[in-house]
């Protein structure tokens, strides 16, 4: 196991968190999340991106531009990025 390093993990939030973002899709791994963009809701202390694309769930993904491409303000493609669509957004009322 890594030796945890506060430092670190601080740094990585400070950089990513809110960034909007889309997965490399190049990656085997991350080819589920092709033409996806999302937030970065946090990091956590292993250095995962705690992405929201909007589905109701939130994924990890390494904290890196190896894994994750951040889009520039003026990106057109931000502009997909629909931000009352998270999956924190409150539940209605129950229905009877």
């Amino acid at each position: 196991m890594p030796k945890f390093n506060w430092d670190t993990a601080e740094e990585l939030k400070s950089l990513w968190t809110d960034r909007i973002v889309t997965a490399k899709a190049d990656r085997e791994e991350l080819k589920r999340f092709e033409g996806r963009i999302g937030r970065v809701v946090t990091v956590n202390w292993s250095g995962k991106a705690i992405v929201d694309f909007g589905d109701g769930a939130w994924y990890d993904i390494p904290a890196s531009e190896e894994f994750l491409t951040p889009l520039a303000a003026d990106d057109p493609i931000r502009a997909k990025y629909d931000a009352k669509k998270n999956s924190a957004q409150t539940h209605p009322d129950r229905q009877s």
